[in-house]
This record gives structure tokens, sequence and C-alpha cells, in this order.
């Protein structure tokens, strides 16, 4: 790679980073806030309670087992804690910023070398110019640059995964006469793992990894012990974890609804909610819709297949995923590098057939349009997400942290939402799922109301107010009025 290219990539990663900042200091009330207040949480706990990592608490009491037991302890086994040991680990490191500042580095970070890592893929299978488009288009999606900043360990597990096919392609070239272990191999094993653990989903994108393995050793790589060998040692790690969480059945969240809830799959709205919706007018602007379908109009040959494994890793997730994609819109990050590579192979068909199809001067501009347009639209789709749309919960989850002990624990109801009780810095319950006195006795000290309204008029009859600043109420529930 001359330097001038590696100074564009350079460039283009200079201006992702730069564009992830966007309203970097936000407090975790934007867009989806309720999950990365959970994520944040578990970060939260580390540092005031120390790292435990077979043990992951976080703020909520509330029961995660859909009400079959109750959940004191505030015990949280949903992915392994890889994302939450960096972003605690470096706020405790360096400290010069904020928890919530460091989750998001951690993500910024992970989406940048995620942009690498595409035009790595693609300089290797289609040429280094449309490697540098492909890590441009990941890099300024404004869907991927709000997510791109969330706290949520997803972009850190699509980081994984693709590390993996990486290193995995590499071993397979390099190391395939041999059939030994090596670096690639050990670090693919790694990168693999990590993935598994912090978004089991990520299993689906293994089939990239099959192909390569079908390409090199046809039927017969059921007989290569070196690819079991893999295998095993990749989801060994979640296997233990999930063996572990089996003891802490108050802290798994019920996911049985992910698959397929109402039977919405393949149904009307499962294809507008994920097709239309999220892939077309969130992801792709709409205009980015036509780089993304001429980008399967290139000649099947090894490049292209390999390619069309991660759609269809993509398609498969979003199928047998179907509720969670459907409900979640932060789900379809997992499928933005499918997604962009297809959209940078769009951009090589029209190159390569300019002057044969159209003149060359249409296929620039075709380009240029459709990425403009789709940048435009796509910025028009997502700006609202970077919102703090309710500040009642910020202002008063700060006059909480100021005036109630550390060990208080909060009623900071919310619809069920955590990022209210985020905001307090307590643990405790994030709506009303039992009366008053009930929850009093589950150890509810303080009750905190946002925005109050003529509904809470009968608390103040009952409990005693510490402090009333307009946009909100602090009770104590120890004590009459």
């Amino acid at each position: 790679m001359d330097r001038f290219k590696l100074g564009i990539l350079l460039a283009i990663i200079l201006l992702g980073f730069i564009l992830r900042l966007y309203r970097f200091d936000n407090p975790v009330a934007d867009w989806q806030s309720w999950r990365q207040a959970d994520t944040s949480s578990v970060s939260r706990e580390f540092v005031k309670n120390g790292f435990d990592f077979l043990h992951p608490k976080y703020h909520d009491l509330t029961s995660l087992s859909g009400g079959r037991m109750e959940n004191p302890e505030g015990y949280r086994f949903v992915e392994f804690p890889i994302y939450n040991l960096f972003q605690a680990g470096f706020f405790k490191l360096f400290g010069v910023f904020t928890l919530e500042e460091w989750g998001r580095l951690v993500t910024i970070f992970s989406s940048l070398i995620t942009a690498v890592l595409i035009f790595l893929l693609l300089r290797k299978y289609v040429s280094e110019n449309i490697g540098l488009v492909g890590a441009l288009f990941y890099s300024l999606l404004p869907f991927n640059i709000y997510f791109g900043r969330v706290i949520l360990p997803d972009p850190l597990a699509i980081m994984s995964m693709l590390g993996g096919i990486y290193f995995f392609d590499r071993w397979i070239e390099s190391h395939n006469k041999k059939q030994t272990p090596s670096i690639d191999f050990l670090l693919s094993i790694l990168f693999t793992a990590c993935a598994f653990l912090l978004k089991p989903f990520t299993i689906f994108f293994t089939l990239p990894m099959i192909y390569l393995v079908y390409q090199e050793f046809g039927a017969s790589f059921f007989r290569k012990k070196i690819l079991w060998l893999f295998a095993g040692l990749s989801l060994l790690p979640l296997v233990l974890w999930r063996l572990w969480m089996l003891q802490y059945p108050e802290g798994i969240p019920s996911g049985s609804w992910l698959f397929n809830a109402g039977g919405i799959r393949f149904k009307g709205a499962f294809f507008y909610w994920l097709f239309a919706d999220r892939v077309g007018r969130l992801i792709l602007g709409y205009f980015g819709i036509a780089l993304f379908i001429l980008g399967f109009l290139r000649k099947f040959d090894k490049a292209t297949l390999f390619f069309l494994s991660f759609i269809l890793s993509s398609l498969l997730y979003m199928t047998v995923i179907a509720k969670g994609n459907v409900n979640h819109d932060y789900y379809q990050i997992l499928i933005v590098p499918s997604i962009v590579i297809f959209m940078a192979l769009g951009v090589d068909f029209l190159l390569k057939h300019k002057n044969r199809i159209f003149p060359s001067i249409t296929a620039y501009i075709l380009i240029l349009v459709c990425v403009m347009f789709s940048l435009m639209f796509g910025w028009y789709f997502i700006r609202d997400f970077f919102n703090i749309n309710n500040p009642s919960i910020v202002e008063a989850g700060k006059a909480t942290d100021r005036i109630l002990p550390k060990d208080a624990i909060v009623i900071a109801p919310y619809g069920g939402d955590s990022a209210f009780l985020y905001q307090t810095n307590r643990r405790g319950f994030p709506s009303w799922t039992l009366s008053p006195s009930e929850m009093i006795n589950m150890g509810a000290t303080h009750l905190v109301i946002a925005s109050p309204t003529e509904k809470e008029e009968h608390l103040k009859k009952d409990y005693k107010i510490l402090e009333d600043g307009g946009s909100y109420i602090i009770f104590d529930l120890r004590k009459g009025p």
C-alpha cells in the first residue's frame, strides 16, 4: 500500500472519529438509552465494587426472569462483560473522561477498527480503491455514526467477528498445506470467541468462514482435526459462560420472545420493518439502495461468493431472531458491514462498466448522487436519535445523586425504562411493579418522580418530600409527610 492511499485511509478513519464525537458528552438519555444504561450500569458497579466478572451486577433490581423470581442482588447475566472490562478499566486507569464517555470511546474505536477490517477484506478480494470506498461508507453512514458511539457491546462484537474472519482467511491461505496452528489461527480463535461471548448472535456470521473452508478443502473439511479444534476452542468460552449463568436464573432475562413472538416472521410487518424501514430508510437513506443492488450484479467469482456469504449470514440472523430485529433497530448493527460491502461492490460495478454500458461521466454522477442523497436522507432520519427527549430525568437524577445517601434504594418510575434510574446513580426499580408498601418491603427507601402530574398528588399526603424542584419530586418512603 503506497503512502498516498495509506494517507486516504487514515483520513477516512480520522473523519469517522471526528463525526462520532458529535454530542460525545450526552447523558445516557438519548435513543435506546434503556439498553445503554443497562450496559453502562454493569461497568459502574465494577468501578464501585470491584471487577467481579463472574457475578456481573447492575442498577436495576427488578426481576429479569419474567416475574418468576426476585433479583435483590441485581445480577445481570447477558453477554460476558468484556465490553465493561474496557469501559470501566480505562476509566479507572486514566480517569480523564467520565465512565459514559469511556464507553463511547470503546465503541468508537471498535467501529473504526471495523472500517479498517472492511478495507482489508475488500482490498484482498476486489481492489485497494474499493476497500477505501467500503471503509468510507462504513465511516460515514449516519446510522453507523450514531450506533458507532453508543454504549452497547454490539459494535465491539461485530468488530471481533470481522477480526475472526480476517485472521481465519489469512490462516487458511497461508497455512493450509501444513494445517498447523499459527499466530493467525490463534488470533482468529481469540476474536471469534470474544464475538460469541459479547453477542452470541454473531454465530450466524461464521458462514464466511465455512465458505472459506469449503473452498479450500471441499466436503472433506469434516475430516480436518485442526478445524474441529478451531470450532471447539471458539465455542468453549461461550458454553462455559452459559453453563455458569444457569446458577443465577434470577439474573437471566427471558429471551425466547426474540425469535418469533407473535408469529411475526415472514409476515408483512417483518418485511416492512426490516427491509423497507431499517435497511432501506434508516441505514441506506433510500438512495443507497441503488448501489447496494448493483453490488449483486458482479460476475459470480470466488470473491463474490465469499461476500454473498455475509449477506446470507445477515438474512439468516434476521430471519431466526425475527422479533428481536423487528423490535430493536440496534440489532441491525450486526448487518451493517454486509450492507456496506455490497455498496462498495456496487461502486466497483459502475466503475468497471463505465464507457461500456454508459458514458464514464454518467457513472461518476450516479455514484455521487446516490452517496450524497443517501447520507442526506440518512442524517435526516437519524439526527433525532442524538436528542435528549426528556431532560427532566437528567435533572431529577442529578438532584437525587446530590441529596440521597449512596446506599439508597430508589424507585424511579419511567415505564420500565431504566434510563431514569441510571441518572440517579443508585440501585433500585424503574417502575411501580407492586404497591408502595410491598416495594418498601423489598428494600425501596426513596421515590423520585420526573415531570410530576396530578396523579402523584396523593403521594404528598403519605410520604415526606425531600425536594420539590418543579420538574421533579423526591420522596422519602420511610417517613410520613
